[in-house]
């Protein structure tokens, strides 16, 4: 008898062909942890982007979204500022003018330092630390007080505001004394010094001007800084250690800052009778009444004198309240993807002053906007920290921009190689075609 040949059955495995392992062929059969390492993985890969997107699109996603956040920026502090400045009997368009001014420079500058040659931004390190120092000490001998806080310089009608320098200087300083340090920063000997002196100089001179928030942010620069170098993160216990106890000083030995403390832990007024949540409280009022699509703009309740200085620290709430939930989700998610952009500058990086620099800038734009938000949502006390790109003033808004100018910089050289060997490979060839075709000819003859 002729026996017939039988087809394999599903559960048998096909002659040449190796059994696959139970659940590998079936993306269903994945168990739990293996589908979540596998998002965790696409999640990151697409954070940090392939070669052609990190190339091409991570300078245009840094550009486009502080350019979206600064055109947000202005036409919400004419929304916040145009009451006020109506009841001091100045014109409603003022402040948003000179915001606009302001950024019409930051924007030329921010053009500007992003086609300047990495080279120039290391030899501007020393130089630009030391004028902000000089500055730093002269607005605490000449300077204009504001609200408690001597920070403010007035050059002509114009006011500058020199902390807001020292956060770039110090960033691109920390980034070339770090990349000259190299592999010494295993030695704590090394990471002391210069720049925990220098660093420890820039915030002392702002807690002297009475600063505290602004001094905060700038300890934030220095760990960013210290962090991407590779420092061991043991350092960084000790060095949270004495943060600690250097910020509890500083919260007891100032009763205003007690008060602020005290007000938001408890939500009632202080010994004196001050209410120093006064504008956390009503900062969340506006964000409630905006529900989801907000009162509309320029409709705000709250800054009717509800929320003294609506157009600076607490600019988010007005967005809450007049643009409502999606007005606010737009500004996350406008920051979430400047971060993600700057991220990929990090990531792709093999310098350590690229590095460095990139992502100390990222933290200190993240980093801002977090304690903002923070404080407006009242998950911290009240702290003078503006919104990067969105509240007023002049000074924060032209740093934030050449901040990112530097970023572009760093983002263009990143672009470089992969459009240089293109153009070199097609100029070679044509050079070498032509080069054949003559000693072609010349044979002939």
């Amino acid at each position: 008898m002729v026996s017939t040949p039988t087809r394999p059955t599903a559960s048998q495995p096909r002659a040449g062909k190796p059994a696959s392992p139970p659940g590998s062929g079936n993306p269903a059969a994945k168990t739990l942890p293996q589908r979540l390492r596998a998002s965790y993985r696409a999640f990151w890969s697409a954070l940090e982007g392939t070669g052609t997107s990190r190339n091409g699109s991570t300078y245009y996603l840094i550009l486009g979204s502080t350019l979206a956040l600064t055109a947000i920026g202005i036409m919400m502090v004419l929304s916040a500022s145009s009451v006020e400045s109506i009841a001091a009997g100045k014109s409603p368009y003022g402040d948003a003018l000179k915001q606009g001014m302001f950024a019409g420079i930051g924007i030329f500058t921010m053009f500007v330092l992003s086609r300047i040659n990495v080279i120039w931004l290391k030899r501007l390190a020393w130089p630009v630390l030391g004028a902000a120092l000089v500055l730093l000490v002269l607005v605490q001998l000449i300077g204009d007080e504001v609200n408690g806080n001597k920070n403010w310089i007035d050059l002509g009608g114009i006011t500058f505001q020199p902390s807001e320098a020292s956060k770039l200087a110090l960033a691109l300083w920390m980034a070339t004394v770090m990349a000259m340090k190299g592999k010494l920063l295993r030695l704590w000997q090394h990471v002391l010094i210069p720049a925990v002196p220098l660093a420890g100089a820039v915030i002392g001179l702002v807690l002297w001007g009475n600063d505290l928030g602004t001094a905060m942010i700038i300890m934030m620069i220095t760990a960013a800084a210290l962090f991407f170098a590779g420092v061991p993160l043991y350092m960084f216990g000790f060095a949270a250690v004495l943060g600690a106890a250097g910020a509890a000083f500083m919260a007891i030995t100032s009763s205003n800052r007690m008060c602020r403390i005290t007000s938001w832990w408890t939500g009632q007024s202080c010994a004196d009778g001050i209410d120093a949540n006064y504008q956390a409280t009503n900062g969340l009022y506006g964000l409630a009444s905006g529900g989801w699509f907000g009162v509309g703009l320029g409709q705000s309740r709250q800054k009717y004198s509800w929320i003294p200085e609506a157009h600076n620290d607490f600019i988010f709430a007005i967005i809450g309240e007049e643009l409502g939930l999606v007005g606010t989700v737009v500004v996350l998610v406008l920051f979430a993807i400047l971060g993600a952009a700057i991220y990929r500058v990090v990531v792709a990086q093999e310098d350590m002053f690229h590095r460095v620099l990139a992502g100390t800038i990222m933290v200190w734009l993240l980093g801002q906007a977090t304690v903002n938000m923070a404080v407006v949502t009242g998950l911290m006390p009240v702290i003078g920290v503006p919104l990067p790109f969105i509240s007023y003033g002049g000074s924060a808004l032209l740093m934030s921009l050449c901040a990112v100018g530097v970023v572009l910089s760093l983002a263009r050289e990143q672009m470089a190689p992969a459009i240089r060997p293109k153009r070199m490979l097609k100029f070679g060839a044509k050079k070498a075609g032509k080069s054949s075709r003559t000693k072609t000819a010349r044979k002939r003859t």
